[in-house]
């Protein structure tokens, strides 16, 4: 064991990466899904004794974003960690072998990981005309689906698409396209809807099942509490601006360069459930769409993204302010990752005051 650790080390070295920087990301994972510190060092401890948990991860309709995104992280590169973290067996875009050689592959990691696998399921799967607009290795996705989730010990729907549709499914839906969960039903799937989830998500997850055996606490859609019991408006670096009725009008106008609120431009942030404006993507703060100056588009929510026009206004279930801010910053405003899942929290300035936010929100009155 002490060979298996020294080595991985090692490698991780090469990389640039040290062991301190190692157990870094194994603590904020842990801290993303609400762990407390020490259980990342177990996490680390774990996989430098060789103890990494299989995936086999199965691609259907998509883009790839969700693997793209996992891969294009840094700071250090969570791409590479990743992979030294988990025991890949299975994986279309990453594997260098095809056709018989790569379906040998999964077979293997099904037979030899029955019962303790996790299986990451990305995209949507067709249902229509028995599935045939999804076939791989002659195989039909949903059949695929049914057989490696039979054998999992844990699965995970990443991304919209595997979530509830996604992408494919919006209207008309030609292939009746749906979510793994919808398939699998009677199984608990874990889903990470957004377009792309978040790789800190997916990587708690994993590591929390791999070390101590639990999935996190899930919603009633199955989403995990971490991650997706907040709405971003509740945590969105823009808030303040919210409270005290500074909103953009138009894009590039005064109140749009100065950082101010994006809601009247059309926020699905006060209905969508996610940790974006907690969790920075690819540790790049303000990499992510209010980050950047542009509305949440609700990407994570199946009856919003695809069924509401992009600049219609959500109503506010929580109007009032926050007992404490993010930090605000005119450009794009951000939480760095460790802040996020170490800490659980990011605090900023001041107190505003929602019930006025709400006047100005009602009469259209500019500051």
């Amino acid at each position: 064991m002490d060979n298996i650790a020294t080595d991985l080390i090692a490698e991780l070295e090469t990389k640039g990466v040290s062991r301190r920087d190692f157990v870094k990301v194994c603590t904020m994972a842990a801290g993303a899904v609400g762990l407390p510190a020490w259980a990342g060092e177990k996490m680390a401890e774990n996989v430098e004794k060789g103890k990494k948990p299989s995936v086999i991860w199965l691609h259907f309709q998509e883009c790839t974003g969700c693997t793209e995104s996992l891969l294009r992280t840094s700071h250090p590169d969570l791409g590479s960690l990743i992979l030294d973290l988990v025991s890949i067996d299975y994986h279309e875009t990453l594997f260098a072998a095809a056709g018989y050689q790569i379906e040998a592959a999964m077979e293997k990691a099904i037979e030899e990981g029955a019962g303790k696998f996790v299986l990451i399921v990305e995209g949507a799967i067709p249902e229509k005309d028995g599935g045939v607009y999804c076939r791989i290795g002659s195989k039909n996705a949903i059949d695929t689906l049914n057989k490696v989730a039979s054998k999992a010990g844990a699965i995970i729907a990443i991304g919209s698409c595997a979530s509830w549709g996604g992408v494919p499914s919006a209207s008309p839906n030609p292939t009746a396209a749906t979510g793994a969960p919808q398939i699998l039903k009677g199984k608990t799937v874990v889903t990470l809807p957004g377009c792309p989830a978040n790789p800190y998500n997916l990587l708690g997850t994993v590591l929390q099942y791999a070390t101590f055996g639990t999935l996190p606490k899930l919603d009633e859609k199955g989403r995990p509490e971490f991650a997706y019991k907040r709405v971003i408006h509740d945590d969105c670096p823009r808030r303040a601006h919210f409270d005290n009725g500074r909103f953009a009008k138009a894009f590039g106008d005064e109140g749009h360069r100065a950082g101010w609120c994006l809601y009247q431009l059309g926020c699905k942030g006060p209905q969508t459930h996610a940790n974006c404006s907690l969790l920075d993507f690819c540790e790049v703060p303000g990499a992510w769409p209010i980050g950047i100056g542009h509305p949440c588009v609700g990407c994570t929510e199946q009856n919003i993204v695809f069924n509401v026009p992009i600049y219609t206004n959500m109503p506010i279930e929580k109007p009032t302010a926050p007992m404490a801010y993010p930090g605000i910053a005119p450009a794009q405003g951000g939480v760095s990752a460790v802040a996020a899942g170490v800490a659980g929290l990011a605090v900023g300035a001041a107190i505003g005051a929602g019930f006025v936010a709400s006047k100005k929100l009602a009469k259209g009155d500019e500051k």
